[in-house]
């Protein structure tokens, strides 16, 4: 049967894995992860207690343990863990319900750490929303010594462009003749190369031979166009062309005969150009007018 005295005096007075002593007061101070405020003392030790509650907190969430007398016989049921709301108030009340009938130092002390805890997790969100600059070492020599090295590399491969280009120039004017201990690699690379551009012309000159070819079929075609797109006005104008106006034939009866060329020209003139049509209307007065002016 477990007894809380005994146990307090054993772990006061000789060795526990848990105690800590500070430097400056020589306080004694617990590591346990279940203990309320951190202290070394009868009340507030996690072992020494059979009937016990604390808060913890994981992945941001926060959690009431509690553990009872009853349950001492079974370590792998000893602690009862309650999940708290996210909100502070709410939170609050949960834990006034589930310590109702508990001794009120475990409340105030519960409290005062979800406080802590709750505190500390806002801490954190506002750090990672506004992030912290990190101070990094730089190493010097090493960075000059790549510098150096990239600078070499870089001219290394200037000069092994520069010496394939001239290689392969050589090759291509039969310099060298029949060589076989040269890499054939960038040969057949530049030959490829040559290949696909013979092949890009011959497509674009295919492509242009059969424009060509459509355009030259397009140029003999013979097309049919149905009556109604033959208008109307088309076959007045027409009719106007074939037949002379009585007009026409007034005038030249008065037109002397020393003219006769220059109305000849304005007829031909006068033929070409749609006749256009004014009609006038008289407006007749009517008899109460007509006896008015009579009588002036």
């Amino acid at each position: 049967m477990q007894n809380d005295d005994v146990i307090w005096s054993i772990i006061s007075k000789t060795f526990c894995s848990f105690k800590v002593y500070t430097r400056v007061h020589n306080e004694k101070l617990c590591r346990n992860e279940f203990n309320l405020t951190g202290q070394c003392a009868r009340r507030y030790c996690p072992l020494a207690n059979s009937r016990y509650a604390t808060v913890r907190e994981k992945d941001g969430i926060c959690y009431l343990y509690m553990k009872t007398i009853e349950r001492a016989a079974f370590p792998f049921k000893h602690w009862e863990k309650i999940k708290l709301s996210k909100n502070f108030e709410k939170a609050l009340k949960q834990i006034d319900e589930y310590l109702i009938f508990w001794p009120r130092i475990f409340k105030d002390k519960c409290k005062q750490r979800l406080t802590k805890i709750t505190q500390y997790l806002i801490r954190m969100r506002k750090l990672q929303l506004y992030g912290r600059r990190k101070v990094v070492t730089v190493r010097r020599k090493l960075e000059k010594r790549e510098k150096i090295r990239e600078a070499k590399a870089w001219k290394a491969a200037k000069l092994d462009n520069a010496i394939e280009k001239e290689l392969l120039e050589r090759l291509k004017k039969g310099t060298y003749g029949d060589v076989y201990n040269l890499p054939s690699v960038a040969f057949d690379n530049v030959l490829e190369q040559e290949a696909t551009d013979d092949e890009d012309e011959d497509k674009a000159q295919a492509e242009y031979e059969a424009e060509n070819e459509s355009e030259e079929e397009q140029e003999g075609e013979v097309e049919y166009i149905a009556d109604e797109e033959f208008e109307e006005s088309d076959a007045s104008d027409m009719e106007d062309i074939a037949k002379p106006t009585e007009d026409s034939s007034e005038d030249e009866e008065s037109v002397s005969s020393k003219d006769k060329g220059k109305s000849i020209k304005g007829k031909k003139g006068k033929m070409k150009r749609a006749r256009v049509e004014i009609e006038y209307e008289e407006e007749r007065e009517t008899p109460a007018k007509q006896r008015s002016t009579t009588l002036f």
